[in-house]
């Protein structure tokens, strides 16, 4: 059985949890990170120098990197479409999971951090307004390429979807005064489509704290 340490409220192990999900893979969850402790433990450090969740253990594997992660439960217990057997949708899916962290995600996480981690006499709003601006600029980009798709690699739900996923309901719930659905109604059709499958409702549907 897989092993899994990392707390529900960490956006990486959502991807994780909503993975395995969807997959139907029996796993245990250990809560850590953040209050929970056990990620400076020697113990955890060997398994993962860097001291972050999630990480999993599958047999004699062990992983660390969530992309890397779900990459790797989609190639191994991958259902149907979920790891693309065509290449260049794969691909596809691909690009859009490193564009979920490195381009839309690090700004959805000081918005998330300012707002939701951050005392309201501490937070900044330089930085809250820098990331409603460069939010508004990225959204559109991710509306655009699913004008002609039910999902991010084409009309079949895939591991491309899940870190977006994860990111597009903090920055809805985040910017919700902010932002009319109007204004991206191909990414409301994508997100009304991920709400009605039952493990993102379970694992990434939750209070943002």
């Amino acid at each position: 059985m897989i092993k899994l340490w990392g707390r529900t409220n960490s956006i990486n192990v959502q991807k994780v949890l909503w993975t395995l999900r969807e997959l139907g893979v029996p796993f245990e969850r250990t809560d850590a990170g953040g209050a929970f402790g056990v990620v400076n433990e020697p113990a955890y450090r060997d398994m993962n120098p860097n001291g972050l969740v999630p990480t999993i253990q599958d047999g004699d594997m062990i992983l660390w990197e969530s992309n890397a992660i779900v990459r790797y439960l989609a190639a191994r217990y991958g259902k149907g479409e979920f790891y693309p057997r065509n290449l260049a949708v794969r691909a596809d899916a691909d690009r859009w999971m490193d564009w979920a962290t490195i381009t839309f995600g690090i700004h959805v996480g000081p918005l998330f951090m300012q707002t939701i981690r951050t005392a309201p006499d501490k937070r900044d709003p330089a930085i809250i307004a820098n990331s409603h601006t460069q939010l508004a600029k990225l959204a559109p980009i991710l509306d655009a390429h699913l004008a002609d798709r039910a999902f991010v690699a084409g009309n079949d739900f895939t591991m491309g979807d899940v870190p977006i996923g994860c990111q597009m309901y903090r920055y809805l719930m985040l910017t919700a005064d902010a932002r009319s659905a109007d204004e991206i109604p191909n990414v409301a059709a994508w997100y009304a489509r991920l709400c009605a499958r039952p493990a993102y409702r379970e694992v990434v549907m939750l209070p943002l704290t």
